[in-house]
């Protein structure tokens, strides 16, 4: 789905790029960066059809998706909470 198409789907349920990321527990800058390439990824774009859809029929769709609890994502590289970065690295013996 091209990132315009989306933008008009999400739209028609009232919702911003911010509304639709807190929808689906993702970040907004997340969403926003397919802007660049102009392609949104297959499911985020039949989750906003189906969002867009089931307004459009006058149903709720924030009561529909409730229904499914949404899980804090694992947290990706090295970074440990309270440390940016992860662990520091060792200091390296390099010959003089």
């Amino acid at each position: 789905m091209q990132y315009a198409e989306f933008l008009a789907e999400i739209g028609k349920a009232g919702l911003s790029v911010r509304g639709f990321a807190e929808l689906v527990g993702m970040n907004p800058n997340s969403i926003s960066n397919y802007a660049r390439t102009g392609e949104l990824p297959t499911h985020l774009g039949l989750i906003a059809v189906l969002v867009a859809g089931v307004n459009d029929l006058g149903g709720d769709y924030r009561q529909v998706m409730s229904k499914v609890p949404l899980a804090p994502k694992k947290v990706r590289g090295g970074a440990r909470k309270g440390r940016f970065g992860g662990d520091r690295q060792a200091t390296l013996e390099l010959g003089s």
